[in-house]
């Protein structure tokens, strides 16, 4: 089972404990993303026009923002990763498929060769017999 994780983070110019089974380090990478978004929306003279709720308001959508879009990429790169598995299937298949017919061909080249060989050999016999017969005349 995991060990709950008791961390001090810096948010917003304010110490807390952060808990969770995440590690230590995790722990500090979110904090530092949200000092990251209060930093950056802190800029914005709209923004720091706003009242503190507001303020935090919009901040929370923004996260919520980021956080859809990074769901929405995860998911297009899931289906981005079935298309390569099914194409990497696909052509474990077709190699399969291509390795067999080169079997085959192969099966069929040594059995013509071996016909050839028989043939010539053939050709061979028949000829001596013809020079013999020619002979004997």
């Amino acid at each position: 089972m995991a060990v709950k994780n008791n961390t001090e983070v810096v948010i917003a110019g304010n110490t807390m404990t952060l808990s969770g089974y995440e590690s230590e380090e995790y722990l500090q990478k979110v904090a530092f993303y949200i000092n990251s978004k209060i930093a950056e929306y802190g800029k914005v003279d709209s923004f720091r026009r706003q009242s503190v709720d507001r303020q935090h308001i919009l901040l929370e959508l923004n996260i919520a923002d980021d956080y859809f879009k990074a769901k929405e990429q995860v998911e297009l790169y899931e289906e981005e990763i079935g298309a390569r598995e099914k194409e990497v299937y696909d052509l474990k298949h077709e190699l399969i498929a291509a390795q067999i017919k080169l079997e085959n061909t192969e099966k069929s080249l040594r059995s013509a060769q071996n016909e050839l060989q028989e043939s010539s050999r053939q050709i061979v016999r028949l000829e001596t017999q013809l020079r013999n017969y020619k002979t004997k005349e």
